[in-house]
């Protein structure tokens, strides 16, 4: 979900920090378009979503607010927001309502604080722009981690106070989401190969069975004693071994 001038869009453009729709490209397509104009409000949530929007928006010359940790039930978020952005409030919960009806009566006019092309190109990317999407001058530099969505090189953005990354075809990570994507292929990856020799040992085992039946000793000889150690719980595969699995 983005803004544009006078008007609210839902896009399928790629997804960031895992998400769509997510709260760094509405933060940012609202700072394009608003400038000063904007207040940014970051509650209760997991990891650091929403602090890379809100950071636009103070660049901008927009306001921002922040849940107070204390008072958040994931405090993971507003905490993130307070370690990168300069933000304007700290408030709870149930005074954030007030603030924001005291905040709207202000006049504000637009005075292009913080302008930039990057700002510009990042909106873009949400809207599913093929200009912007093809453009070979990236901001950034190749850096040596995949896109866990697409397979693509993530390129680190340059001049950023928070670590971020975001592939060819836009996908956007923090540095705090990429790690959590990263940990879950890796999971992944240990309990399909957890599976793959759980099925080989039932496959050896069944085959041992057979054999025996049918008085095949040298495939029984060469099949069992696998077959025998799985039975018996004294076989160790590797994921159990080096990755503290247990049956």
């Amino acid at each position: 979900m983005v803004l544009e001038d006078g008007r609210v869009r839902v896009t399928r453009g790629p997804k960031e920090n895992r998400h769509r729709p997510a709260i760094d490209p509405l933060f940012r397509s609202a700072a394009r378009w608003y400038g000063p104009r904007v207040i940014g409000v970051v509650l209760t949530g997991s990891l650091d979503d929403g602090t890379a929007g809100l950071l636009a928006v103070k660049q901008r010359g927009g306001i921002a607010i922040v849940q107070d940790p204390a008072d958040a039930v994931a405090a993971s978020m507003p905490r993130s927001a307070l370690e990168i952005v300069n933000v304007d409030y700290v408030e709870p919960l149930d005074r954030i309502a007030p603030l924001l009806q005291k905040l709207v009566a202000v006049e504000v006019t637009e005075n292009g604080t913080g302008k930039s092309l990057r700002l510009k190109k990042e909106t873009e990317f949400a809207e599913l722009e093929m200009d912007a999407i093809e453009d070979e001058n990236r901001t950034g530099t190749p850096s040596q981690f995949a896109c866990p969505e697409c397979g693509g090189v993530l390129w680190e953005m340059e001049g950023e106070t928070l670590l971020r990354f975001r592939c060819r075809v836009g996908h956007a990570y923090t540095a705090g989401s990429l790690g959590v994507e990263q940990s879950e292929a890796v999971e992944s990856a240990l309990w399909a190969a957890m599976r793959a020799l759980e099925e080989g040992a039932s496959l050896a085992q069944r085959m041992a069975k057979k054999a025996a039946a049918n008085g095949h000793q040298s495939k029984l000889e060469e099949r069992f004693p696998r077959a025998r150690a799985n039975e018996n719980g004294t076989g160790r595969n590797p994921a159990q071994t080096h990755y503290g699995y247990q049956r």
